[in-house]
């Protein structure tokens, strides 16, 4: 008669709750072989062999997540990077354009990083907690069947925080708007300070910190994609001749794209687009500048003081509020 084999031997050999039971586990084996003893070898596999499971089972959770949060990372650095950075470096506009998209794309890739680091974290705990309630002797089965309907019970009640998720996600991938943009939502503007899933929190220029739920938000007016442009309507008096003013505008449009401190700032040549209106005190001469996103209000504050230190050399009035006054003397 042939031997039985190892292995069916020494399950031959375990108690039956070592085999059968919730604490098949090699605790349990080793200190029954040891004792003999059904009860200790029981009593060692929830003392000893569980919360060893348990923590292994947190380890390999914590260095899985440490993994896909640098492979994560890689693919953030390569997508900051581009495809064809020496040619996206050029840019429609000239250098300092191209820098911009460079950090527009860096922007975007790092906020979808973000992004991708919540889903995972949140599945690699999901998962593991499942195993952890397994491994304690808690029925999972329930648990995964009523997920989806817990996912519906949870869509219906909470229909404004699904929205806010939704819109959310579109946002971000739809590159409306980042960290760091000027916007404005409606009677809200200022500057974005960080973007997440259910709300978006920026800074006003008076320091006020606005919260907005994403569902809530129904259109957003950004000033940092692409390019901005500086308009300046530039009010003289009627005494003066139209052509001398737009030729001195000009001038000191162009005198401005040339220096060297905002060469970099203005990326195309100014333009001078004519009278824009006629008011009852002055005429207003409209004067344009294209510029890098957000640089629009630096240029015109250093626009606006140049043009008044030239019309004063020059002798261009200003307009004066006038009034005309009849006297009627049959009424005196």
């Amino acid at each position: 008669m042939l031997p039985a084999p190892p292995l069916l031997t020494s399950m031959l050999e375990m108690p039956p709750t070592c085999v059968r039971g919730r604490d098949e586990s090699w605790t349990c084996a080793v200190v029954y072989d040891w004792t003999d003893n059904a009860a200790l070898a029981h009593a060692a596999a929830w003392v000893i062999g569980k919360p060893l499971t348990i923590f292994w089972l947190i380890v390999f959770g914590v260095v899985g997540r440490w993994v896909l949060v640098k492979v994560i990372d890689r693919l953030v650095d390569r997508a900051s990077a581009g495809v064809l950075p020496d040619r996206l470096a050029r840019g429609p506009f000239g250098e300092s354009s191209g820098e911009n998209a460079v950090h527009r794309r860096a922007q975007r890739a790092k906020t979808m990083g973000g992004l991708l680091k919540s889903i995972t974290t949140g599945v690699i705990a999901a998962v593991v907690a499942m195993m952890v309630l397994a491994e304690v002797g808690v029925n999972i089965a329930p648990l995964i069947a009523s997920a989806g309907i817990i996912g519906v019970a949870l869509g219906f009640g909470a229909q404004s925080l699904v929205k806010d998720f939704l819109s959310g996600i579109f946002m971000i991938f739809e590159d409306q708007y980042g960290v760091g943009d000027s916007v404005t939502f409606g009677d809200v503007s200022g500057t974005i300070e960080d973007v997440s899933l259910r709300v978006t929190r920026l800074r006003d220029v008076d320091g006020t910190v606005w919260y907005l739920r994403n569902g809530e938000i129904l259109k957003v007016g950004n000033q940092s994609q692409n390019w901005s442009r500086t308009v300046l309507d530039v009010a003289v008096s009627y005494k003066e001749d139209v052509v001398r003013v737009r030729r001195l505008l000009k001038e000191i449009a162009h005198d401005l794209w040339t220096d060297e401190s905002f060469r970099d700032k203005i990326i195309e040549e100014p333009e001078v687009w004519g009278v824009q209106s006629l008011g009852p005190d002055s005429v207003v001469v409209r004067v344009t500048l294209k510029t890098l996103p957000q640089k629009q209000w630096l240029v015109a504050r250093e626009m606006r003081e140049r043009v008044k230190i030239r019309f004063d050399e020059e002798g261009i009035a200003m307009p004066m509020p006038q009034r005309t006054v009849w006297n009627d003397p049959s009424q005196s």
